[in-house]
């Protein structure tokens, strides 16, 4: 089976993240998408939040798979035997910052990195854009699944 990791914070999910797990469960057996519990990063949603946004946005798709974790994420990948870890870029920058993560990550295990380049359409979205976005009382929803909604 090809299992494939997704890490991320997921502060909220975006279009752009739904775009990449789509996609790639076309590519994998399996996705798990991983939120990453980090207690001193300051979130505006709580794990609980994050993870009904996910649940709720995949709920139709049985090859996808809502999980939390704490520590590296090469040691999670040996935990629930994922071989690889999928990630999105959006521009050159985060070509640059996930390389070294992925050249890292295989350095201390086998576990290959997958990039899919987001969608056009997509590209400019980010969770910190979004989160500006609703900081302000903008329109928010045209930026994340319908499973993303503030109170």
């Amino acid at each position: 089976m090809r299992r494939a990791l997704f890490p991320g914070s997921f502060d909220p999910i975006t279009l752009g993240h739904y775009d990449i797990i789509q996609r790639g469960v076309k590519l994998f057996d399996e996705v798990i998408v991983a939120i990453g519990i980090n207690a001193d990063k300051k979130y505006m949603f709580s794990l609980e939040e994050r993870q009904r946004f996910l649940e709720d946005a995949f709920k139709d798709e049985p090859k996808v798979k809502i999980v939390t974790y704490q520590g590296l994420t090469i040691d999670f990948c040996r935990e629930i035997n994922a071989e690889f870890i999928l990630r999105g870029l959006r521009n050159p920058a985060d070509f640059e910052f996930e390389k070294a993560i992925a050249h890292t990550n295989r350095k201390l295990s086998k576990i290959e990195t997958v990039f899919l380049l987001t969608a056009a359409k997509t590209s400019f979205i980010s969770s910190s854009i979004v989160r500006d976005v609703i900081r302000n009382n903008g329109d928010y929803t045209v930026l994340v699944p319908d499973s993303v909604r503030v109170k």
